[in-house]
């Protein structure tokens, strides 16, 4: 018996993303484009998450479940489709910012803003539209790390225009100051630059902005968590247990203020020997993946501590773009699939379709 395209939607809608594992619905195949010819199906499928790897998991897949009632897979194509998310009671979405992720550590050094960088280039050369903001006041690293120089612009007076680098848009306090310029402000005041540096720049239109958070849970971090509307956040660590006891209270923060924590990050999980390519766990093993287990959320992946990692973000260059087909850079890329798909099973926001309420 030959199917008609409604059915053939009506048979897809029963069937599950490959890669995150959760049933498409009805939904998923009416955004997407189909197009069917006695037995031969065409498709387009617009994802909430960039494909990076995953087409061939797609490819075989929808083969095996089609071939269930004869209709053979013609064409199959990819189109990126991400959606604004929810964000904790009380905010709304930042217009034109799909979505907010906040990079989080409750510890300094264990190489947040690096990882912070290159999971946003890895979003944007997987094909989505990519901001970061650096939210370190008083140790801004985005300018060194993108290798950018020079002020940010003003064309109105009162909103500035996002620096560029490598494909993404970024912002920081660092544009703004000397090289050698400490930022002397009280936690207040720096909690208000940062609200002006993320609410005053003309992003554009971001499926993502990354947000590189200063480390620990003081009034920045706070403030960020409270104030800004974040979709979610990811905390990274080292597996010292002195990195991890101060990781426990970041991800505790993001728990207790409604923002959802999307996963574990184990940074300088090995040390790897520039001379020989030794691995040692130098700061003892597993310890992240531990703490992700233990509190019940994703584990996204471990980074080794290696030279080249940070050679590549001190000369302006991350691992990213400095190396983009070697080990390392496929490592920040598949953690950063990771995140744009627990991204994508979050709650939808659907303020912006909802009628304001006006009383008479």
């Amino acid at each position: 018996m030959t199917m008609t395209l409604e059915q053939v939607r009506d048979y897809l809608a029963e069937t599950t993303d490959p890669l995150t594992g959760c049933q498409t619905g009805a939904a998923f195949w009416k955004k997407s484009a189909l197009q069917f010819e006695g037995t031969r199906l065409s498709i387009t499928l617009a994802l909430g998450y960039p494909i990076h790897n995953g087409g061939t998991a797609w490819q075989e897949y929808l083969e095996t479940v089609l071939a269930e009632r004869g209709i053979s897979l013609q064409t199959l194509n990819f189109q990126l489709d991400v959606q604004t998310h929810a964000v904790r009671p009380g905010l709304k979405p930042l217009p034109g910012v799909r979505n907010i992720i906040a990079v989080a550590s409750g510890k300094g050094g264990v190489g947040k803003s690096t990882t912070s960088a290159n999971l946003a280039l890895a979003l944007s050369r997987q094909g989505a539209s990519v901001g970061l903001i650096d939210a370190d006041i008083y140790g801004p690293s985005v300018p060194i790390m993108l290798g950018i120089d020079g002020r940010p612009e003003s064309h109105d007076g009162k909103t500035m225009e996002p620096m560029r680098a490598h494909g993404l848009v970024a912002n920081s306090i660092g544009f703004m100051l000397n090289d050698d310029s400490p930022a002397i402000w009280r936690g207040p005041m720096a909690s208000q630059a940062l609200e002006q540096l993320l609410r005053q720049t003309n992003w554009g239109q971001l499926d993502y902005l990354i947000v590189d958070m200063p480390p620990g849970t003081g009034d920045i971090a706070l403030t960020l968590s409270q104030k800004v509307p974040l979709t979610g956040a990811i905390v990274v660590t080292t597996p010292q247990d002195l990195a991890l006891a101060d990781a426990r209270k970041g991800l505790r923060m993001f728990q207790k203020v409604e923002v959802p924590v999307l996963g574990v990050v184990e940074n300088m999980s090995v040390h790897i020997c520039s001379q020989c390519g030794h691995a040692e766990p130098i700061f003892g093993e597993h310890g992240g993946r531990d703490m992700a287990s233990a509190y019940e959320v994703a584990w996204l992946g471990a980074l080794p501590l290696a030279m080249a990692i940070r050679e590549q973000a001190d000369s302006g260059c991350p691992t990213v773009v400095a190396d983009p087909e070697g080990t390392h850079a496929q490592l920040y890329h598949d953690i950063a699939h990771k995140l744009a798909m627990a991204v994508s099973l979050l709650p939808r926001d659907y303020s912006a379709r909802m009628p304001p309420v006006v009383v008479r």
